[in-house]
């Protein structure tokens, strides 16, 4: 296990890097040790409310630019460039295919206890949550769980002194439109929940500036 000065000196080594060496490349072992932690994150109900993309086609980032407004220095840089989304409630529904298929297929759920779980589920969408009073409502509710993911990938990024930089400055409506027509992706289905850039730093990190932990904890 990693100690946990490790874990520190990894968290202060992270930082928001906005231009990347474009020379200098991850190397296919690293990422995909930084996607399996992306595959491992916990998720409510354990339903995986997310899919990666891994954009490495210069043609393809160059599309992504014209919508991409916070990418325009880490799109051309990034040794990888990831666009996440989150599943709409047409997948998310508990009645929906895709949740039977989690149930049966993935966690290999007996159909009795499976029907159980989807009531549940049915009960926790309709009235804990109320998940199902707006499309909005349980995209966000998906989207919230990709952001797991996402401190996930970036910390294990900066565990192997890999730079990255989350990304929300984007058109939604023209970037999904651009998904759509040129990714193949089915906007009814999914949105973006938010896009993430890989790679190695050509400038100095600043120093971080955060509250105290006095400031921002209370103990009870």
């Amino acid at each position: 296990m990693i100690k946990a000065k490790e874990i520190i000196e990894a968290y202060q080594f992270r930082h928001a890097c906005k231009v990347f060496d474009k020379e200098k490349k991850i190397t296919q072992e690293d990422f995909t040790t930084i996607l399996e932690t992306a595959r491992l994150t916990p998720s409510s109900f354990g339903f995986e409310p997310w899919k990666f993309l891994i954009v490495q086609e210069p043609v393809m980032r160059q599309k992504l630019l014209e919508t991409t407004w916070g990418a325009q220095n880490t799109l051309p840089t990034a040794s990888h460039f990831l666009i996440v989304l989150a599943r709409r409630q047409k997948s998310m529904h508990y009645s929906s295919e895709y949740i039977t298929h989690m149930m049966y297929d993935i966690h290999h759920i007996p159909k009795e206890m499976a029907e159980a779980r989807r009531a549940f589920y049915k009960q926790f969408q309709e009235e804990d949550f109320n998940l199902l009073e707006t499309q909005r409502a349980t995209f966000d509710w998906a989207s919230k769980q990709t952001y797991i993911a996402l401190g996930n990938m970036m910390s294990s990024a900066a565990m192997l002194g890999i730079d990255s930089c989350p990304i929300e400055g984007f058109k939604v409506k023209e970037t999904e439109a651009i998904l759509e027509k040129e990714f193949g992706v089915d906007m009814e289905e999914f949105g973006i929940s938010y896009m993430l850039a890989f790679g190695y730093r050509v400038e100095p990190q600043k120093e971080k500036t955060r509250q105290s932990l006095e400031e921002i904890t209370e103990w009870f």
